[in-house]
């Protein structure tokens, strides 16, 4: 049991955030107040190889395993939690290719989504069906070479911008095993997207809903088996909750670290804030949440890189632990700036305002909770 980072992880941790604080931190307000999706930084982020971090390196990809993702995850979420968490759900999406796609799949799509020439979105949750995924609606119907696609997803980080859409669809009966996955590319006849959502956070990324109206898919772009589509998206959501879990701790690490200059450096009634006991132990606990929060992470991101039968579990106690600690140590930071952690000349509002998504997706906390309780209890 090693808790140290080996040589070769502390050269991508400093690698990702030389990147963070050099190419997004100076951008990141703007970004967040224009509504700008970064496309030259997110490019720039896959120059490094952080858009296929666990896609094999054949095609691209960089070839780290789960455990290396979240180092580097936290370290581009001290700058941007938006951003990070775009870069995180195009990791997922090329990922679930590169694992349950074919050999012509894998060569066609991801050697542009390992450079980002090409965006990529995942379709899961509809307008009828988020946290009951297996309820989903949208449906694809076989007509020899082509699945024709009628439906709607809603929420889609990357709506109306990405390139690949990878879609769970119903290609059967009622149920999780009707459920089949179709890479879906953006020029596709029949697709469409609505409104861009005005969103509390995650402004550096595009949100919309993505419409399927008889939209004619070609059947070599299925992955896997039909059927296997619950399978994948749920393969692939263990590693998007590690993910997003991570950019909770980066997002938290960056408040922390304000919250302390701004407690030695502020004085009241003659003594620094850092000097008064009660908010020593505020900050104290914020601290250790955060390294309690790390060490879960870490330790689930192992036993999903092991393939571990718990490592499920292990994940969803890991996202649940980590967003709820990182949104708690956010707003406690803001809470010791006062009125200035309340303004957007500091970054704790923006953060904060970031990380109380990641409470909801990749599955809701209370989802999280299921799947544990499950696992322990049967059921």
């Amino acid at each position: 049991m090693d808790f140290q980072l080996s040589e070769d992880q502390r050269a991508f941790q400093r690698a990702a955030r030389d990147f963070a604080a050099g190419e997004m931190a100076p951008h990141a307000a703007a970004w967040d107040e224009g509504k700008v999706f970064p496309e030259d930084a997110l490019r720039a982020a896959a120059a490094l190889g952080f858009a296929g971090l666990y896609v094999r390196e054949d095609v691209g990809g960089t070839g780290l395993s789960r455990l290396d993702a979240t180092v580097v995850f936290e370290e581009l979420a001290a700058a941007c939690p938006s951003t990070a968490a775009y870069i995180s759900i195009h990791n997922m999406v090329s990922w679930m290719i590169d694992r349950f796609g074919t050999a012509d799949q894998r060569t066609s799509f991801l050697p542009k989504l390992a450079s980002m020439e090409h965006f990529a979105s995942y379709c899961l949750t509809e307008p009828d069906a988020g946290s009951d995924a297996a309820g989903l609606k949208t449906r694809a119907e076989r007509d020899g070479g082509t699945y024709i696609l009628n439906g709607t997803k809603a929420f889609i980080s990357g709506g109306g911008r990405s390139d690949i859409y990878v879609v769970m669809c119903r290609t059967g009966g009622a149920g999780a095993k009707g459920i089949s996955a179709l890479a879906v590319p953006k020029d596709t006849p029949g697709l469409s997207f609505g409104k861009q959502e005005k969103k509390l956070g995650w402004n550096s990324q595009p949100t919309a809903m993505v419409i399927f109206e008889n939209a004619l898919v070609p059947a070599e772009n299925l992955l896997g088996a039909e059927g296997d589509g619950f399978k994948i998206a749920m393969m692939g959501l263990d590693g998007g909750r590690l993910n997003i879990a991570a950019c909770s701790l980066g997002g938290a690490r960056a408040c922390l670290e304000v919250a302390r200059d701004h407690m030695q450096s502020r004085k009241q009634f003659g003594k620094k804030l850092a000097e008064f006991q009660g908010l020593q132990f505020k900050f104290a606990d914020m601290a250790t949440e955060l390294e309690a929060a790390r060490l879960m992470v870490r330790r689930a991101a192992d036993t999903l890189d092991r393939s571990d039968p718990e490592a499920v579990m292990h994940c969803a106690m890991a996202k649940r632990f980590a967003t709820d600690a990182g949104f708690r140590i956010c707003n406690e930071a803001l809470q010791l700036l006062g009125g200035y952690g309340y303004i957007r000349d500091y970054p704790v509002e923006r953060i904060l305002r970031d990380l109380r998504v990641h409470q909801i997706l990749e599955g809701t906390n209370e989802i999280m909770r299921v799947i544990i309780a499950r696992k322990l209890l049967g059921p």
